[in-house]
């Protein structure tokens, strides 16, 4: 069961990403509820679906998604002006994957600390 929950979890949380990213002006009323959902989603998903075997590999993936999302979000400016109609629905959908990949990954990074720690 909790396997699901984190499994539909992460699933909603991309959808919520994207959706947001791309309908950034008509939801800006909206958009601090969702970028909380987006948090609390991550959450969720680093508690309930990922373990064992699929931490290194969940945290490999999570670097190198939120490195890539991180720095394109960082170019807002170039792509807003010159990836034209589409750059700045990109930035939001990227500005939002980090905020729902990046709680999920530290709490996955954390549990494996402490399982390491524990010598298990």
């Amino acid at each position: 069961m909790e396997k699901q929950i984190g499994k539909y979890s992460f699933i909603a949380g991309v959808v919520i990403a994207v959706l947001l990213g791309l309908a950034i002006k008509q939801l800006e009323a909206a958009q601090d509820w969702l970028f909380t959902i987006l948090v609390l989603l991550g959450l969720v998903v680093g508690f309930l679906n990922v373990s064992g075997k699929e931490t290194k590999d969940f945290l490999l993936v999570t670097v190198a998604l939120v490195v890539v999302a991180y720095i394109a979000g960082a170019q807002m400016d170039m792509w807003k002006s010159e990836v034209q109609f589409v750059g700045k629905y990109l930035s939001g959908i990227f500005s939002n994957i980090v905020a729902f990949v990046v709680p999920a990954s530290v709490v996955v990074a954390l549990k494996e600390t402490w399982e390491l720690a524990r010598g298990e």
